[in-house]
């Protein structure tokens, strides 16, 4: 069951956060809907959006500017937590990159995370399952976008699971997380330090291994060169490579002076609904 926390009209839509339980999370969860009009009358389309380090689900709705295209195009908007909230195990709000706030999107092995930080399969299952079951969305038109720690998991998440989503893009993304001190620093508390088993969470080493090979052609990336995690966190240019190698036309949009929060991204949020829209209302 969703529990309605609140609900807002917007753009002829309405914007609602929902709480529920969570089997994979094994607490209650919140995210938020946005609803564009034409879903009153008919089904339609949605993109999973997931957030960065430290956000929330209001972050999205609120920051990105993203609900007038949403509107326009006829298009949902779902976005999760980044994290469960409330498993009060020791040392999970120590830092601002692990633990709260920082879910990585993997499903944990490792104690005492496994109990609760199964962001993976919170997303792919538990939300998904109960976006479709409580709101008028289109099964067959999914798609994922994400931005930072949230664009890591979107290309994740699509390249593992391109029956579920048909769409994919990305806001600076954590494009090889086994390669900086974010990623390195999340797999091992989250994983163990045996890197084979981070690989299934790595864009970058799942194109390498073929899975992105459905979206051939529709991978869109935004990078900001004035990001000040550019050259130590986010790799772009790695995974760029690895797209290259392995055959792939992937559109990576490098842009002069931007940086790494949402005043970038609500500068190119229209450019990735048009994207997203164009392959959602395809055949």
């Amino acid at each position: 069951m969703l529990e309605l926390v609140e609900e807002h009209r917007c753009f002829d839509g309405v914007q609602k956060i929902y709480r529920h339980e969570s089997n994979a999370i094994g607490l209650p969860m919140r995210f938020s809907v946005f609803l564009p009009g034409q879903a009153s009358s008919n089904l339609v389309p949605a993109l999973f959006y997931l957030a960065g380090l430290t956000c929330t689900e209001e972050t999205f709705p609120i920051k990105a500017g993203a609900l007038r295209y949403a509107a326009q195009h006829g298009i949902a908007l779902v976005c999760p937590d980044t994290s469960p909230r409330g498993a009060e195990l020791p040392g999970e709000s120590d830092a601002w990159d692990f633990g709260v706030g920082a879910g990585f999107y993997v499903d944990a092995t490792r104690l005492p995370w496994a109990s609760h930080y199964r962001m993976y399969s919170y997303v792919t299952e538990d939300l998904r399952h109960a976006v479709l079951a409580h709101c008028p969305i289109d099964e067959r038109r999914l798609g994922i976008f994400g931005h930072s720690m949230g664009g890591h998991g979107a290309l994740v998440l699509a390249f593992r699971n391109p029956d579920v989503y048909r769409s994919v893009s990305a806001f600076a993304p954590i494009a090889a997380p086994s390669l900086c001190p974010w990623g390195v620093k999340a797999f091992s508390g989250y994983l163990g330090d045996d890197r084979s088993a981070w690989k299934q969470y790595d864009a970058n080493e799942l194109i390498k291994a073929g899975a992105a090979s459905p979206f051939s052609g529709r991978i869109l990336i935004d990078q900001g060169l004035a990001d000040q995690f550019l050259s130590e966190q986010l790799h772009p240019d790695v995974l760029e490579a690895s797209a290259r190698e392995a055959g792939l036309s992937l559109t990576l949009r490098r842009h002069e002076g931007y940086d790494h929060g949402y005043f970038f991204i609500t500068s190119f949020i229209a450019e990735h609904m048009a994207h997203h829209a164009q392959i959602l209302f395809s055949k």
